[in-house]
């Protein structure tokens, strides 16, 4: 790993990504608008929270990058090669995105970005990534809340919204036991949204 040189970097809102040819490094970077002290508190504990995740979701059976190394603010992880789901998206892939966050809620993690363009699907497997906001929480509303920004992003990104939903609705339903429960909070939070 020492001495290559990244084949892309991307400057995230709260990271700076680097990309390498076997390996991705996330590095938090420091806000000089914070106290260093309590910027240095900050990063760690996202850090540690994104490991842990990562960590309980792939228990959980939900794809994602193999973790390698981890220090306060760093993360070395396995670069996954395939599409960005945003450029490939169909009903079956999202009847599999739909089985892949049931999973996820399923471990009670909340991913906090649900968007095509954090899964990769490679093979005959949709990966998560960028656990970078993702916590615990078991809440109907914020299950809720995480399956809404994906409907968003389908309406405003995607051809054929509603019937990649009914596939997304389908896969969830097949791996989350309360899958019924937070469709209806989801419905719930669209009409709040119609309502501001």
């Amino acid at each position: 790993m020492k001495g290559e040189v990244p084949v892309q970097t991307i400057q995230c809102a709260e990271a700076i990504v680097e990309v390498y040819e076997h390996f991705v490094k996330k590095v938090r970077i420091p806000k000089s608008y914070r106290v260093k002290e309590l910027d240095d508190q900050i990063r760690t504990r996202r850090t540690k929270m994104e490991v842990k995740t990562i960590s309980e979701a792939r228990k959980g059976g939900v794809p994602t990058p193999i973790l390698y190394n981890i220090s306060d603010h760093e993360i070395t992880m396995e670069r996954i090669e395939g599409e960005a789901l945003r450029d490939v998206l169909n009903d079956q892939l999202c009847e599999g995105v739909g089985e892949v966050v049931g999973k996820l809620h399923n471990c009670g993690i909340v991913h906090s970005d649900l968007t095509t363009s954090n899964m990769i699907h490679s093979g005959d497997k949709i990966y998560l990534i960028d656990f970078g906001l993702s916590y615990f929480d078991q809440s109907l509303e914020a299950r809720g809340v995480d399956i809404h920004l994906l409907f968003q992003t389908l309406k405003s990104t995607h051809d054929k919204p509603e019937e990649l939903r009914y596939a997304f609705e389908v896969g969830y339903r097949s791996a989350f036991s309360k899958a019924d429960e937070v469709l209806k909070r989801v419905g719930e939070i669209e009409q709040r949204g119609r309502y501001l």
